[in-house]
């Protein structure tokens, strides 16, 4: 069973090499096509040339046909190690693909297992994206996968959180390693920029090495000594933050397969981490959370907490940071240029643009033209034109706005340690079970001179994006609350202090006691109130004033007994 996950992994991190170098045969493509047009300059120079040519135009022309000899020879060594390079690749894919057919083969008698395979259903398309989990692997395999003991606990766990109708206390369940693996595969189904980047899981605090400017070798004699040459190597530090989101289990689901549930509490736990994860590469604060993109390239002063190790701090929020007005095809001209700004010295030389689905939809008719077939074509097919790199549309960002640079050049650190935990609450009414899905991540632009963002209408580039509060973490403020006998019988005059002065809205209750209110609380049940007014209530009552943010979410609380005109 693990071998086939070995096997598998191994056979993807291939086809992806794969796929890399079938890109270049696109550069490659280009490069003839340019090469052929200056062949034909060229010979049309030199027919020009007459007995009458100065010695100068002789030597131009020949200097730029030898030239010309030089790249062609170059173009035709790069393909052909780039060919001889896809061949080895195929062949080993073709060995790996043909060792785990024969262990298939020899899996085909499925293990004994208690589980009763799952009833058939009519909603097939939300099990294939059950089956979509386990993808690559065979039924025997995945009947193996949910017969090993840890998995079996962890179902088992899963299904009794879901009998609870209360807190759990220290109810943590830890996902067994080998379900940690397949779903470290389906978080890049959901996060799109996960794997753009340099993608680490690590064990604690993660330290990556960077070597500084790299020093001209000094030429000697032969037997000459050799001379030492300055070479620095700094290093960047990353911890681990977590990330948590909600993973809604219809109770049905609990009662169901072993493959079904499991693939279900992964699938959820997928899509919460990935979207997390895409707006913190870009945009994340650096605080509790990975340094993103364009934060980093926002800076215009160097952090009071910047590692000594990490490094020199560079001032890029003028030169990496940018806007353009052009339209047409001189729009990628103004991308190519701002590209310029981009060092790729520690880089494998893989790009991403990123930006949401109204810019490429903006690019992509602003590039649209008649083929030689005399159809629509725009030259983009998910690559930036000209300077290649993939399109990765993300609906975070601002109109506009794209992000891009070379992604391995930010670090992302996977703590190990994903967990699942029951939250307090089953929703009954809609027969579902809430748990929390739970993860560790910290990251940064290790070289910042890598990325850049622009604005192609001519606006200034978002640098900053909001993420969802962290009530949890958040301590409630405190209102200050006075209740006296209002204008009419029966009512009370109440006055609130220390509200903020704008951005929220004012609430409250009346009871016989102050309600229990915890920051983050909805707003739901509370009546809308300005303050000071009078409301109808009760002398020796409790009103309960909460203030809510612009997500209708409680942000401070305070209370009174109320005092009304007789």
């Amino acid at each position: 069973m693990l071998k086939q996950l070995i096997l598998q992994k191994r056979m993807a991190g291939l086809k992806n090499q794969l796929e890399a170098l079938r890109e270049k045969d696109k550069d490659f493509t280009i490069r003839a096509d340019t090469l052929k047009t200056r062949e034909a300059e060229l010979e049309a120079a030199v027919n020009e040339l007459t007995d009458t040519s100065t010695e100068e135009e002789k030597t131009t022309v020949d200097e730029a046909v030898a030239a010309f000899e030089a790249e062609q020879n170059t173009l035709k060594s790069d393909q052909e190690t780039n060919d001889d390079t896809k061949k080895k690749l195929e062949e080993e894919i073709q060995t790996l693909q043909k060792e785990l057919d024969e262990l298939d083969q020899r899996a085909n008698t499925p293990p004994i297992s208690n589980h009763q395979e799952p009833e058939k259903r009519k909603d097939d398309q939300h099990m294939t994206n059950r089956a979509n989990f386990f993808k690559g692997m065979t039924p025997e395999q995945r009947s193996s996968l949910v017969a090993r003991e840890d998995v079996k606990s962890f179902i088992t766990r899963v299904r009794e959180f879901g009998a609870q109708t209360r807190a759990v206390t220290g109810a943590d369940l830890l996902i067994p390693e080998v379900l940690v693996d397949i779903l470290r595969d389906n978080i890049t189904e959901y996060s799109k920029l996960i794997t753009k980047v340099n993608y680490k899981p690590v064990k604690g605090k993660a330290r990556q090495n960077v070597t500084g400017t790299i020093p001209e070798a000094v030429w000697t004699e032969m037997e000459g000594a050799l001379n030492e040459l300055a070479i620095a190597f700094n290093q960047v530090e990353v911890d681990g933050y977590k990330v948590g989101g909600f993973v809604v289990i219809p109770n049905s689901t609990l009662q169901d397969s072993d493959q079904n549930l499991a693939s279900e509490v992964m699938i959820q736990l997928a899509k919460a981490i990935g979207m997390a994860l895409d707006k913190a590469i870009l945009y994340g604060l650096g605080t509790k959370q990975p340094l993103g993109i364009v934060t980093r390239l926002a800076q215009t002063s160097k952090p009071s907490d910047y590692s000594t190790n990490a490094p020199a701090w560079e001032d890029l929020h003028t030169t990496n940071v940018t806007k353009v007005s052009t339209t047409g095809a001189a729009l990628i001209g103004s991308i190519v240029t701002a590209f310029a700004a981009c060092k790729n010295n520690f880089s494998d030389g893989r790009k991403f643009f990123a930006m949401n689905s109204i810019t490429h939809s903006y690019l992509v008719s602003t590039l649209l033209n008649f083929n030689a077939a005399g159809a629509l074509a725009t030259g983009m097919n998910g690559q930036m034109p000209i300077i290649g790199g993939d399109i990765v549309v993300l609906d975070f960002m601002s109109n506009y706005d794209i992000v891009g640079g070379y992604g391995d050049l930010y670090l992302l650190a996977e703590r190990e340690g994903t967990s699942l935990a029951s939250s307090e609450h089953v929703k009954f009414i809609e027969d579902m079970t809430v748990f929390k899905g739970l993860a560790r991540y910290d990251g940064m632009p290790v070289i910042a001179e890598g990325f850049f963002v622009i604005n192609i209408n001519n606006a200034s580039a978002a640098t900053t994006k909001t993420f969802e509060t962290d009530y949890a973490n958040t301590e409630l403020g405190a209102l200050g609350v006075t209740s006296v006998a209002g204008t009419l019988s029966g009512d009370t005059l109440i006055t609130v202090t220390g509200a903020e002065v704008s951005g929220t809205t004012l609430g409250y209750k009346v009871a016989g006691k102050a309600a229990a209110v915890s920051c983050g609380d909805s707003n739901t049940g509370y009546t809308a109130f300005t303050t000071p007014a009078d409301i109808t209530a009760a002398t020796g009552k409790i009103i309960t004033m909460a203030e809510f943010d612009a997500a209708g979410r409680a942000i401070k609380v305070g209370s009174a007994q109320v005092v009304a005109k007789a």
